[in-house]
C-alpha cells in the first residue's frame, strides 16, 4: 500500500495524480493529513482521483480513521483515508 502525505498547500490535483498512479499500481493508497486545510486538500484530491479513474473501470471508496504520528518529536493525531477499489 502506497502512503501519500498531504498538507494545507498541496495541490489537490497534484496529489490526486500521485492517488491515481498509486491506485493503478498498488490497488490501495493511505492518504494522512493533519489539521483542517489539509483534510480538506485531500477530500477534493480524492475526488479528482475518483474523475481520473473512472474511465478505466476503476471506481474507489474512501475510509476515514484516526491516527496518530510524530512530528518534530511531538504526537500528532491525524486524519488517515484508505482509498481502495469498490467490489
Amino acid at each position: 500500500m502506497a502512503d501519500i502525505r498531504v498538507s494545507a498547500n498541496s495541490a489537490a490535483k497534484s496529489v490526486a495524480g500521485a492517488i491515481a498512479g498509486a491506485m493503478r499500481e498498488k490497488g490501495r493508497v493511505e492518504v494522512q493529513a493533519i489539521g483542517a486545510g489539509a483534510v480538506n486538500q485531500a477530500i477534493k484530491a480524492i475526488i479528482i482521483a475518483r474523475g481520473y479513474l473512472a474511465p478505466g473501470g476503476l471506481d474507489v471508496i474512501c475510509i476515514p480513521s484516526f491516527t496518530y504520528v510524530n512530528v518534530d518529536g511531538e504526537e500528532r493525531t491525524a486524519i488517515k483515508l484508505i482509498v481502495e477499489p469498490r467490489y
